[in-house]
């Protein structure tokens, strides 16, 4: 079903929604009736989120939850100053698990996606819903009769590698490469790998849901369309053998049993669900004139702060275009930033930086780290014959960005990692260009 932050009806039975009221005496089909509310109930009526689940069990029959070792997941559930590294120099991660991918098997160290999730960076606190967390997955092995539901935050997954078939409350997702999908707290899903060990990003927003950003001066259309976002329909399966369930709570993960698949939704209504989106279909903004226009025209989503025009967190990406300004430098430009932007690569190869920067792999540049190109694209980009041009085709960048200081894991410090130290090289052959006897007024 298309559409953004729409109300949906959807049933995979006829008649299986109640008539006329939400909680009949009796529903039909002999379903149980259960609200997932994403707001608080009182919250005004255009933010208000929430659906009707019309289930053959209710979500609460299952066993009492226990904690998982923490030695068997690698979730940060700490980000304050001393838990995590706060470091004002330029990051940058090679590709995270390359081994995995390259041995594209199954092997005896199977890992689903829950257990292959790794907390790279984050701020903030999940328990008074300020903040946010950036999670890198590396995983081969499908979610068999396991499913799983944060209570902490909202998860937008990118993937970069392989597809992700995701069964959830709602119905069923399948999300390529070039595609993300964000699933809201408290949803429950299962992910299965069709193509093998996949590898992607994850941001998970602590505190406001998603929505589209507001456009402004921009007018009534252009960056992310809302019909191109995409919900499942009703799909249910009556199967009933051990299931284990996963929290995530407190930035610490749960597990609990029961005997039946959490997947047993007949019917639903409401506005609160899981939703994907291809980023081939965003309707870039830019320059036809003059100068490299801040990233923010490039915005899919955000998470917005108690602040107007402050978002806890963008979702930003840098798809293939036109780049015709006149007597200008095209490639962003050197800057000092009081937001955190943190990088990866889909596919491609990235403009501003040349080289080192790879699909798989992830860069970080919080409060006010100086960044921008490398010496290489300065040099090629001031010297360019400013013909019209195709910018990133084949390529497909993003960015995380925040307001909130990020702070780097143990795991993302750690020799787990491929962390680039040569990296503030990039910037090491740009030269003093100093001429106080030539000017370029009037070029």
């Amino acid at each position: 079903m298309k559409g953004f932050g729409n109300h949906f009806s959807s049933e995979a039975l006829q008649d299986a929604l109640p008539k006329g009221q939400n909680t009949p005496q009796k529903c039909p089909y002999g379903l149980y009736a259960e609200q997932l509310s994403g707001t608080a109930f009182t919250v005004d009526r255009k933010n208000n989120q929430r659906s009707w689940l019309y289930r053959i069990r209710p979500s609460v029959c299952h066993q009492p939850f226990t904690k998982l070792d923490s030695k068997s997941h690698h979730i940060a559930n700490k980000f304050g100053i001393g838990d995590i590294h706060h470091i004002p120099n330029q990051i940058r991660w090679s590709p995270f698990n390359k081994l995995l991918l390259e041995d594209n098997k199954k092997t005896s160290n199977d890992i689903d996606f829950v257990h292959g999730l790794h907390t790279l960076a984050g701020a903030g606190d999940p328990t008074i819903k300020n903040g946010l967390a950036i999670h890198i997955y590396t995983a081969n092995a499908n979610m068999d009769n396991t499913a799983f539901y944060n209570s902490d935050g909202d998860f937008l997954i990118v993937p970069q590698h392989g597809r992700l078939d995701i069964i959830t409350e709602f119905g069923c997702l399948m999300v390529a490469s070039n595609e993300i999908v964000v699933i809201p707290r408290g949803i429950r899903y299962s992910i299965n790998f069709p193509d093998g060990p996949s590898r992607g990003y994850v941001l998970e927003v602590f505190g406001n849901h998603f929505e589209l950003p507001d456009l402004g001066p921009i007018g009534a259309n252009g960056l992310a369309n809302p019909r191109d976002f995409l919900t499942p329909v009703a799909s249910f399966e009556e199967k009933e053998c051990d299931y284990t369930i996963i929290n995530k709570y407190a930035g610490q993960l749960f597990v609990s049993k029961q005997d039946h698949s959490p997947f047993d939704v007949v019917a639903w209504h409401g506005n609160y669900v899981p939703y994907k989106y291809d980023l081939g279909k965003f309707n870039t903004v830019n320059s036809v004139s003059f100068d490299h226009i801040d990233p923010s025209i490039f915005t899919v989503l955000t998470s917005k702060s108690a602040f107007p025009g402050t978002a806890i967190a963008d979702f930003v990406i840098f798809p293939p275009r036109w780049a015709v300004q006149e007597h200008t430098f095209r490639p962003p430009y050197f800057h000092r930033n009081c937001m955190s932007e943190f990088m990866g690569l889909i596919s491609g190869a990235y403009e501003a930086k040349s080289e080192g920067f790879l699909p798989g792999g992830a860069s970080l540049h919080s409060h006010m780290t100086p960044h921008g190109p490398d010496s290489a694209t300065f040099e090629k980009a001031s010297n360019d014959d400013l013909k019209p041009v195709r910018v990133a085709d084949g390529t497909m960048s993003f960015m995380f960005e925040s307001s909130l200081m990020l702070g780097i894991t143990e795991w993302g410090m750690s020799n787990q990692v491929d962390i680039q130290h040569d990296y503030w090289k990039a910037w090491k052959e740009l030269r003093n260009n100093f001429d106080a006897n030539k000017s370029t007024k009037g070029q």
